[in-house]
């Protein structure tokens, strides 16, 4: 009966153990993010119209206003102008880089601009933490002058006021979860592991496809692979052999970044053909007017 009472002690413990830290983690996480959204706000219009004057000197223009910087979408501006500019993508690219990196947000973010209809792209472009990952089409080419507005889309590196909110309601529900999971756990530790092939492996002609891991096995060979080409690449290789709408690929892929810019898709696409082009067995074809296929064969 004793030894019955010390281990129900040793498990109550252990659960309210368990239970305070989850509370403690998700409330120090709720409120560890200070009001300064109005200040990282003002702070960002500022640079973003230093930005519209250094474009507008490129240009030859010294004379003319950058007009107030407009905050469309959540970490997305716009910057409009007074008069017609014209510019050369390079410059542009290099301009905002260099006053973006004087700021800290040189990583992860997207520009685009756009005639100021604001219906149609006229040049844009990505860059990423990962150079490799960076999408910098049409280089050397200048446009012409003409209206054009600017906007720059940053990756989100924090939490708003209803995501604090949800996030401090639901703390009961988390730690609830956070102890079923944690007994879920003990319980497949307990279990052999698979020795057979991976789960999260597919296997595409006489490729090894390793999503998780980001790498393509073909004979001896491991090729590395972008996080948005994997992703692109696992929508292919749930479906085989079947026709992927250009649209369904645009929003899994792009969708949380806000912003879905058709030649980005083209891409990729065009990315990922080239490093599965060593296994013959695999084609990834363009279906004109609908979208992709991944051909398979033996």
């Amino acid at each position: 009966m004793a030894s019955y009472k010390t281990r129900l002690d040793i498990n109550t413990k252990y659960l309210l153990g368990l239970t305070a830290l989850l509370l403690t983690t998700m409330i120090c996480a709720a409120f560890s993010f200070t009001g300064n959204d109005d200040f990282d706000v003002a702070r960002q219009g500022i640079m973003l119209r230093e930005i519209g004057h250094e474009i507008l000197l490129h240009s030859g223009d010294s004379t003319s206003r950058v007009l107030p910087v407009k905050k469309v979408a959540e970490n997305e501006y716009q910057i409009k102008f007074e008069n017609d500019f014209t510019f050369q993508s390079d410059s542009l690219v290099n301009i905002i880089g260099r006053s973006l990196a004087k700021n800290n947000l040189a990583h992860n973010y997207i520009v685009n601009v756009l005639n100021c209809t604001g219906k149609d792209i006229i040049f844009g472009y990505a860059i990423f933490k990962n150079k490799k990952d960076n999408i910098v089409p049409c280089k050397g080419r200048k446009q012409p002058k003409g209206c054009y507005l600017v906007t720059i889309k940053f990756q989100s590196n924090s939490i708003s006021t209803p995501q604090k909110g949800l996030l401090i309601g639901g703390i009961p529900l988390l730690a609830f979860i956070g102890l079923v999971i944690s007994r879920s756990v003990k319980t497949r530790k307990s279990k052999p592991e698979n020795t057979g092939v991976e789960k999260d492996s597919f296997e595409i002609g006489k490729t090894l496809f390793k999503p998780q891991k980001r790498q393509l096995i073909h004979a001896i060979t491991t090729i590395e692979l972008t996080a948005k080409e994997s992703k692109l690449l696992l929508i292919f290789a749930q479906s085989p052999n079947i026709i992927i709408e250009r649209s369904r690929l645009q929003k899994e892929i792009w969708e949380d970044e806000g912003v879905i810019v058709g030649r980005s898709l083209d891409m990729f696409i065009s990315k990922l053909r080239k490093k599965l082009e060593s296994d013959p067995t695999i084609r990834l074809v363009n279906i004109h007017g609908k979208g992709y296929r991944l051909e398979v064969g033996e």
